[in-house]
């Protein structure tokens, strides 16, 4: 044994405690409940019990004694020690030791009184038996087994066979046969079988077989026949072969096996009279045969769904179609005896053992067969209709009451839903799809499942009972997914099963019936051969369908489409939506069509939608990786048509796009757009014209009437469908706070590999539909819905991480509804009618509602910049809208007359029936009356808003930094950022800008403001993207409108500008008291800033289109098509941006068609504004002397771009301390002109630091002013000089810092003619040497000729000097051009000793030379302040001069024309009507292009100079001594030679000491 059970030492203190220990082991091992391990350790023990007596061990007596006492612990206890005797028997007889057999006989001799003989006699060997006395011999015993197992086995009984005895077979079936309703039982007819086989000798096996043929007959009496069977039988086998012989008769050809015999098999097996493992191997076919056929049918089904894709010839399909009805007659299904007893089964409610039978067989053969399914129906009617008629039936529905099985073994009936879980799933999970063959019960399921859902959705269960629903809950869903669905696919058409199961699954949250669906659609249809046909049959009648379907016959294709769907939806969409990812011209018609669609079809159909958008396998970028592919565009097309015109749930592609947005990916923000474009009638555009942009100022009423391009009509059902889609999901702020974070995710994350253009429309799309979305949010949301959604701006912006345009534009709707709230409950809780009082509450309640944004505002950005902006201020900027700050009249009366329109054409439409005229008319009336009285409402609201500003303007701007420093954050943190957030925030801006002016906002120059948003446009409009550009451009628009308004009319300029404290232009010190009062911009000087700002313009333009970058050209040309309308004005720098477009047309045309087309766009419009331009003479000054010397001065002084302004009121008023000691307090009158040079030379775009000027020299300079301007207007000359001059000194600049000017002498060669090239190269050479000695020795040291120039204008101007200038200009051109060089110096000097002027100004130079421009300032500054007698005495030597030289120039460029008529006539023709047009002001086009381009670089007016300065004659030189030929560099000094007087030298020494100091103060405030 492997363990030993009886310890050594039992056996030697048996007596003392041994026997105890062994008895109460037997005791417990007989105690234990597992029977079969109890009897082998009771084997055990006792067996080494006797082993230790074999082995002499232990005393026999002592053994038998206690083997005895064993004896009563079980009752087959003799049995097991017998068993053990038996074992001992056997290896006892084989061992050699005689005395250990000798012990053994001993042992089972002293055993036998208490174990019976019998048992002995058939475990023992017979030898063994024989020594113990049993048996006589040995011998003879084994004869006698043998003879009794021969007589049993062997020997053969005879009985009479039916034809032998014939009457005894004839009495026993009319025993069987005879009546059964009477007191005849089982019994009774047993007992004369019994005789007749006794009396007649019968087979009883035959017997049994009639029995069995009888019940076959009389199949119905099973309470007679089974007991009868059951107490007749001796062995189920018998019964069994005998009805195997019965099937087996049935298998020949052409043989049908008897229901009724089916039927006897089923109630034997039920009634356990027969087991399913013995008859089942009697049944035909095979198991391996039923497999076999199973894969062939779906071998043909494939087959079969291969040749309806294929293109099959008319007659191959005719032939084929033959070929299968032969195949279908010849080939009969043979009778299948497992089904016909699984039916049978079924049938009498055995689910046990049908169900054993369906295991056997692959999934869902055997109820394929229609018979075994409707069995199995009707077992399932009968299962659940105790739960069905309890929760199920609807009201009102009575249903047809059904009985019972009388069986009581049959499945119990579910009387709550926990019981469905017993037998019912498992019935319907076997039935599957073929639940088809009985709607009447998939109709009774689905409402089960209803009532369930009921149940399960109602309040109050505990923790037990939820998780049992939960398991229910499950069931129903795989019920769902494995039996509804399958089985509504191969139901023929019927809409009202899929109306039914749609209030099952509407039931269910999205997520559980979108993965329904996907089940559906993607594996379903491969689990059965004819769901496999199915779906082929519905692609194909699909095709067929699609392929005829036009706007013309929608109606019928829809009714096609909707019996299609009502079966196979899942199929047939997907068809259907892969063609409109083709053929986007169906979405139309499609859309239409689906108006025979049931609600469950609705839904798939947006489940399909959502699966075909994340289809992994289609890209969504087009090939060339910078547009969304066209399937995208089209599938959210038909998104926004679908969900609008149907309802269908939105929540799951809300969700998608929720979903994608998280992950960081923003194509699948065009559905979204689509969707509220659709469904709320918001359309997101910025080609929207000034009647509709006036419109979308206004109330809702006039937005939706006069601001969208269709008209938005009937959208109150659809948004409100998108609007609680959105609240019940809680998707409404993540998705806007996804939108806000993804679009710079677009630039930073996902832009990475992306085209840049691609980047620009994703970027562009993601803010278009948050624009749009956060809209629909704020005009549909309730005003407790909003401000419970949205939380304040602070977590907004530092929890969310919101950017500050979006977050305000989300909580922007929300201040306006708290503020009318809070207004209302003021006015209620005092009522007045007084206005006055009314304004009051309404400040009130914005102080109390803002407050706690002002206060939240202030973490958004660093503490140093409130020091210049308030935070009331920056929240008052964002929290407005136009809707506050403007009403829209003539919005509100275009709408209203239309409306009028519409009525009188109502009423004289005579088709139209009297009530429907009826209804349109009260319908517009209703409008027009809605529109006046929002027009009204707006109207209060205007004065409310405005007078709280006028409250507030005062405490708007600090002025503790300087005013440009606060317009530096103004325009970063207000005007830049919500100006392209959309158009009419662009609008906004501009209106606010000029409110705030209006206002007269202490702190807030106007001015400055202007000129910062036109000065250096390049890098704005470089950064957008392409509708950004459009929003920038309707700013700039907006702004210039303004502007041009004030620079047409010197009226409306005084009325709305004059006094205000946005156009002075000294900038004070705070506290500084001077003594004078700032002055202000005159009317004159105004229109040169304005000037000065177009041809900012224009440069920064013109350095775009030469740029050669898409987005810099793109978005230029964007950019200028919008602002149009008010630019250009001026016709030479309408003619350079001419030039310079045409030059793109001509480059972009076959490389990048879309610049191309946006240029010639822009072209035609161009040309069509020529007519509009006025040469630069009308645009900024009417007198013509002046024309021609104003705009270099003026843009010398206003906008200069060398050096921008930033310095402190304390650094100012040190220097006008050191200034005082300087000069010893030398102030003198200073002219506006100059106070504007002073202002805007501080105010210029740039932000980098100013270069200081005392106090005391900005009041010289402005008393100066006049002055000046009155010696320009004495020696008049022309600008183009200045301008020539001022392009070469910026080209040398270029050329020096490695920039494009190579081209520059190239292209000046081709337009010049060989001599004068050759004099323009020396000329040139010259220049750069200048450069070179004014690099190495500082700036020239001469601001003389400016003190003399002053003092000449004040003299001219007191004597009338300026109407003999004119007369002198007026005569002709040569003399013109002639006096010009004394203009043309004084401009030049002007350019050297004053900041670079904006001609010749650029983004390198204000990069490359800050240091000289401060310079320059200083020595203008300078100059101004020098005494008035050496003024006068200068001013006569310059008019002697300036005659002398006009004498001079007259005969030299008469020389020079005629030298060049002989070389060529046609040049000369050029030269000429150059000439021209310098003589009408317009010739500077060519300057200011040359200025940005250097492309035309050669003009006629420095060749024409070249040739006069060559032949100056020694007069001139001592004449004409100009102290300002220094400071304009070598270049001119060679020219006239006029730099050699005494005078001159003085003058120079003079200048130079002053300069010095200056630079010294300069570098101090650096």
């Amino acid at each position: 044994m492997a363990t030993r059970i009886i310890p050594a030492d039992w056996i030697k203190n048996w007596e003392k405690s041994g026997k105890h220990e062994f008895v109460q082991l037997c005791k417990n091992l007989a105690y234990k409940t597992n029977h079969d391990s109890t009897i082998k350790d009771i084997q055990a023990a006792l067996y080494e019990l006797c082993w230790h007596v074999i082995q002499g061990n232990f005393k026999l007596d002592l053994s038998a004694s206690v083997l005895c006492d064993m004896m009563d612990l079980r009752d087959d206890m003799p049995s097991i020690l017998a068993d053990v005797f038996s074992i001992l028997d056997i290896e006892t007889s084989s061992l050699e030791e005689k005395n250990k057999r000798d012990h053994y006989t001993q042992l089972v001799g002293a055993c036998l009184f208490f174990v019976p003989d019998a048992i002995l006699k058939e475990r023992l060997d017979p030898e063994t038996l024989e020594s113990l006395g049993l048996i006589k011999q040995a011998h003879q015993f084994n004869q006698k087994i043998v003879k009794i197992k021969t007589k049993l086995f062997y020997k053969q009984q005879k009985f009479n066979l039916l034809r032998e005895e014939n009457e005894g077979y004839a009495k026993l079936i009319t025993e069987l046969g005879q009546d059964l309703s009477g007191n005849i039982t089982s019994h009774i007819v047993l007992e004369s079988i019994k005789s007749l086989i006794g009396c007649f000798n019968l087979d009883p096996n035959r017997v049994l077989d009639i029995i069995l043929e009888v019940y076959e007959c009389r199949s119905d009496q099973d309470e007679f026949f089974l007991p009868l069977i059951k107490s007749y039988m001796c062995e189920p086998l018998t019964l069994c072969h005998i009805l195997g012989f019965k099937f087996k008769f049935n298998q020949e050809p052409n043989e049908e096996t008897p229901t009724s015999l089916y039927h006897i098999a089923a109630a034997l097996l039920h009634h356990n009279l027969i087991e399913l493992e013995d008859i089942y191997v009697h049944l035909m076919p095979l198991d391996a045969s039923i497999v076999e056929e199973h894969k062939r049918e779906i071998t043909e089904a494939k087959q079969i769904a291969r040749k309806l894709t294929m293109v099959v010839v008319p007659s191959e399909k005719t032939e084929d179609k033959e070929r299968e009805k032969e195949e279908e007659k010849n080939d009969k299904a043979p009778d299948n005896q497992k089904l016909g007893l699984l039916e049978a089964l079924l049938r009498i409610g055995d689910w046990h053992h049908a169900q054993s039978i369906m295991d056997q067989m692959p999934a869902f053969y055997a109820t394929s067969h229609k018979a075994v399914a409707l069995a199995l129906c009707q077992l399932l009617h009968l299962t659940v209709e105790p739960l069905y008629r309890r929760a199920g039936v609807p009201k009102g529905a009575k249903g047809c009451l059904l009985r019972p099985l009388r069986n009581k073994r049959a499945p119990r009936p579910a009387e709550s839903f926990e019981d469905l879980r017993r037998d019912v799933f498992s019935m319907l999970c076997y039935l599957g799809p073929h639940l088809s063959h009985d709607p009447i019960l998939f109709a009774k399921i689905v409402r089960l499942g209803k009532g369930f859902m009921k149940e399960y959705q109602s309040e109050g269960r505990n923790d037990n009972v939820k998780d049992k629903m939960d398991t229910l809950l499950s069931c129903f869903l795989s019920i769902a997914d494995q039996v509804l669905l399958p089985s509504l696919s191969l139901m023929e058409c019927n809409a009202c099963m899929s109306e039914e199961l749609w209030g099952l699954f509407k039931l269910f949250p999205y997520q559980h019936r979108y993965r329904l669906y996907g089940q559906w659609k993607n594996e379903t249809y491969t689990s059965h051969p004819l769901l496999v046909k199915v779906k082929a049959q519905t692609v194909d009648r699909a095709k067929y369908i699609m392929k005829r379907l036009t706007k013309e016959n929608v109606k019928p294709s829809g009714r096609q489409i909707g019996k299609l769907s009502h079966s196979n939806p899942t199929i047939l969409f997907d068809y259907i939506l892969s063609q409109i990812q083709w053929y986007d011209n169906l979405i139309g018609p499609v859309v239409d069509s689906l108006k025979y669609l049931t609600s469950l079809n609705y839904d798939v159909m947006a489940y399909c939608i959502i699966e075909a958008l994340a289809n992994p396998e289609k890209e969504k970028m087009k090939h060339d990786d910078t547009t969304i592919s066209s399937w995208l565009q089209s599938l959210a097309s038909l998104c926004g048509a679908v969900f609008r015109k149907y309802p269908i749930e939105l929540a799951g592609l809300l969700q998608y796009v929720t979903n994608t947005l998280k992950a960081g990916k923003s194509f699948d923000l065009l559905i979204l757009k689509e969707v509220v474009q659709k469904m709320a009638g918001i359309e997101i555009t910025d080609e929207m014209t000034s009647e509709q942009m006036e419109a979308m100022t206004g109330g809702e009423q006039l937005k939706a009437e006069g601001g969208y391009f269709g008209q938005i009509r009937n959208t109150k059902k659809s948004s409100q469908r998108l609007k609680d889609a959105l609240l019940d999901h809680d998707l409404a702020l993540p998705l806007c706070l996804l939108m806000a974070q993804q679009r710079n995710g677009v630039v930073f994350l996902e832009g990475g590999e992306k085209h840049l253009k691609l980047v620009g429309k994703l970027y562009d799309q993601c803010h278009d539909t948050l624009v749009q979305f956060g809209g629909f949010l704020a005009s549909n949301l309730s005003t407790e819905d909003y401000i419970k959604r949205v939380p304040s701006i602070d977590i907004l912006c530092n929890q969310f991480h919101t950017p500050h345009d979006a977050a305000f534009f989300l909580s922007r709707p929300m201040y306006g509804h708290q503020i009318l709230s809070k207004y209302d409950e003021l006015k209620k809780a005092e009522k007045s009618n007084r206005q006055q009082q009314k304004v009051h509450k309404y400040v009130a309640a914005c102080e109390l509602v803002m407050s706690p944004v002002h206060e939240a505002v202030v973490s958004l950005h660093p503490p140093r910049v409130w020091d210049d902006l308030r935070p009331q201020f920056y929240a008052t900027f964002w929290s407005l809208t136009m809707y506050d700050l403007a009403v829209p009249h003539n919005a509100y009366d275009r709408e209203v007359k239309k409306l009028q329109v519409q009525v009188k054409a109502i009423e004289e439409n005579p088709d139209v029936p009297m009530n429907k005229k009826k209804k349109e008319k009260e319908r517009c009336t209703a409008l027009q009356e809605k529109l006046q009285e929002e027009e009204k409402k707006q109207l209060e609201h205007v004065q409310r808003v405005l007078h709280r500003l006028k409250l507030e303007k005062d405490n708007w701007l600090l002025a503790k930094s300087t005013k440009n420093e606060t317009i530096t954050k103004f325009l970063q943190l207000c005007l830049f950022p919500r100006c392209i957030f959309s158009a009419i925030d662009a609008v906004y801006c501009a209106r606010f800008v000029e409110l705030v002016h209006q206002q007269k906002t202490p702190n807030f120059c106007t001015l400055l403001c202007y000129d910062r948003v036109f000065s250096d446009i390049i890098y704005t409009v470089a950064s957008c993207t392409e509708n950004e550009s459009r929003r920038y451009g309707r700013f700039l628009c907006c702004m210039l409108e303004t502007v041009t308004r004030w620079h047409s009319d010197r009226a409306v300029y005084e009325k709305e500008c004059g006094n205000y404290p946005g156009f002075l232009t000294i900038f004070r010190a705070t506290g500084f008291d001077g003594g004078n009062k700032a002055d202000q911009l005159d009317y004159e000087n105004f229109r040169h800033v304005v000037h000065k700002w177009h041809y900012k313009l224009t440069k920064a333009s013109v350095h775009c289109l030469e740029t050669g970058e898409y987005t810099h050209i793109r978005n230029i040309l964007i950019v200028l098509t919008k602002i149009l309308p008010c630019y250009p004005k001026v016709l030479n720098l309408g003619q350079a941006l001419e030039c310079r477009v045409h030059k793109i047309c001509l480059e972009e045309k076959e490389k990048r068609p879309d610049l191309y087309a946006l240029a010639m766009g822009y072209s035609g419009q161009l040309k069509g504004r020529k007519a509009h331009m006025v040469p630069e003479n009308e645009f900024h000054h009417k007198e013509q002397p002046v024309r021609s010397a104003t705009p270099v001065s003026q843009q010398n002084g206003p906008g200069t771009t060398t050096k921008p302004a930033s310095k402190t009121e304390e650094g100012v008023s040190e220097d006008a301390d050191r200034a005082k000691d300087k000069y010893q307090g030398a102030a003198k009158p200073v002219n506006k002109a100059n106070s504007t040079a002073a202002k805007v030379t501080t105010s210029n775009g740039n932000g980098a630091p100013n270069s200081t000027k005392t106090i005391k020299e900005r009041d010289d300079k402005e008393k100066s002013g006049k002055e000046k301007k009155e010696k320009k207007e004495k020696t008049p000359g022309n600008t183009l000089e200045t301008k020539g001059e001022s392009r070469r000194e910026k080209q040398r600049d270029e050329r020096g810092a490695g920039g494009k000017e190579e081209r520059a002498p190239r292209e000046g060669k081709e337009k010049t003619p060989k001599a004068d090239r050759d004099k323009q190269k020396a000329e040139e050479k010259n220049s750069k040497e200048d450069n070179k000695a004014k690099a190495g020795n500082g700036e020239p040291k001469e601001p003389s000729r400016e003190r003399d120039t002053g003092a000449k204008e004040s003299k001219s101007k007191e004597k009338g000097g300026d109407r003999s200038a004119m007369s002198g200009s007026l005569k002709s051109p040569v003399p013109r051009l002639e006096s010009a060089e004394s203009e043309r110096d004084h401009k030049r000097r002007k350019l050297e000793t004053h900041s670079s002027p904006s001609h010749s100004s650029s983004v390198k130079d204000n990069s490359n030379e800050p240091k000289d421009s401060a310079s320059k300032h200083h020595i203008n500054y300078n100059s101004v302040a020098r005494s008035k007698s050496r003024e006068r005495e200068t001013d006569k030597k310059e008019s002697e001069n300036a005659r002398g030289r006009s004498k001079e120039k007259t005969e030299d460029k008469d020389r020079k024309d005629r030298k060049r008529d002989h070389m060529t006539t046609d040049r000369e023709m050029s030269l000429e009507s150059k000439r021209r047009k310098d003589e009408n002001g317009t010739n500077s086009s060519n300057k200011h292009s040359n200025s940005a381009s250097p492309s035309s670089d050669s003009p006629v007016s420095a060749d024409k100079e070249k040739t006069k300065r060559s032949k100056s004659s020694s007069k001139e030189k001592g004449e004409s001594a100009k102290p300002e030929r220094n400071s304009s560099g070598g270049k001119k000094e060679s020219r006239h030679d006029k730099d050699k007087s005494d005078k001159k030298e003085k003058r120079d020494s003079s200048g130079g000491k002053d300069e010095k100091k200056h630079h010294k103060s300069s570098d101090k405030h650096r």
